[in-house]
């Protein structure tokens, strides 16, 4: 019976499939059934952009607590250190990189940094919808919520020839949008998820 807990207690552990005998002590007793596998998720990562605002703070040195707004560059001044370039990295990376830096004038620093204010989370929407702009979003979005947020369409809009411009290093990536078809439940691969600097077009 103390083999059959063992094994029962690493199964859970380490989430391995094994047949539950029945702690009766007789293997046709009882029902024989499986532990599922435990499944694990990845969290997504909030990447830094310009225009973001980080509020970091030394302990116990005020001189070295302050915000900081990620320029268009990518980077932000801190003090002692200089710049440090953030674009792309996430708050946990850059927290890391501070203090290797830091410690040649703090030995042993205890930093924290935050992200204060998420501002580079923009994307365009342009053409015939009812309120075209330029948005800020606190979170991410798909094209049909993007829709909604600038206020759906107007009577001539062509609602299938939508298109979605996307701009990554030198090349432009174009994907195509047919409403008609996504709300029916066809094609649902096209709404995809907006990325940071994404424009929205609607002829």
């Amino acid at each position: 019976m103390i083999r059959q807990v063992t094994a029962l207690m690493i199964a859970c552990l380490f989430g391995v499939s094994f047949p539950v005998l029945s702690l009766a002590g007789s293997p046709d007793v009882g029902a024989v059934g499986e532990i599922p596998l435990l499944l694990v998720t990845e969290k997504e990562v909030y990447l830094i952009g310009p225009g973001d605002v980080l509020n970091i703070s030394v302990w116990k040195d005020e001189a070295l607590t302050c915000s900081c707004v990620v320029r268009p560059d990518g980077a932000f001044s801190f003090p002692l250190i200089g710049d440090i370039y953030a674009a792309g990295k996430s708050a946990a990376q850059i927290k890391v990189e501070l203090e290797k830096k830091l410690d040649w004038y703090v030995p042993d620093v205890i930093l924290s940094l935050e992200v204060k204010e998420i501002n580079s989370m923009i994307i365009y929407v342009i053409g015939k919808v009812n309120a075209p702009g330029r948005y800020v979003m606190n979170t991410n979005v798909d094209v049909l919520q993007a829709l909604a947020t600038a206020g759906g369409f107007n009577i001539y809009a062509k609602k299938n020839k939508i298109k979605i411009l996307r701009k990554e290093k030198d090349a432009t990536t174009i994907f195509p949008f047919e409403y008609d078809r996504i709300v029916e439940g066809s094609r649902l691969e096209e709404n995809i998820r907006l990325k940071r600097g994404d424009v929205l077009v609607v002829p």
